[in-house]
């Protein structure tokens, strides 16, 4: 356990950080997924309004520190593909 008070201030200020990051990374997790089943059962319309929330909230994400920019740019793209594949069906 932390003994000096700045080290009992970073603890709070962590546990407020990763309570914060938790809520956004489970909000990016949720948006690709919504989207990923409204590909998969053909709702073409309605993944494309879903892939614009899905890379709003990763692309967020990554400006505050959650995920690399190439992983959040990996994560879109192949949503994107999924996408394309489903509408040329």
């Amino acid at each position: 356990m932390a003994n000096h008070k700045s080290a009992k201030k970073r603890i709070r200020q962590n546990v407020k950080k990763r309570a914060a990051n938790r809520i956004a990374k489970v909000a990016c997790r949720t948006a690709i997924k919504n989207t990923k089943n409204a590909i998969e059962q053909g709702n073409i319309d309605e993944a494309k309004n879903l892939i614009k929330i899905a890379e709003k909230t990763v692309s967020t994400a990554t400006t505050k520190g959650l995920y690399h920019k190439n992983n959040a740019s990996r994560k879109i793209s192949r949503l994107y593909q999924m996408l394309r594949k489903a509408n040329n069906k």
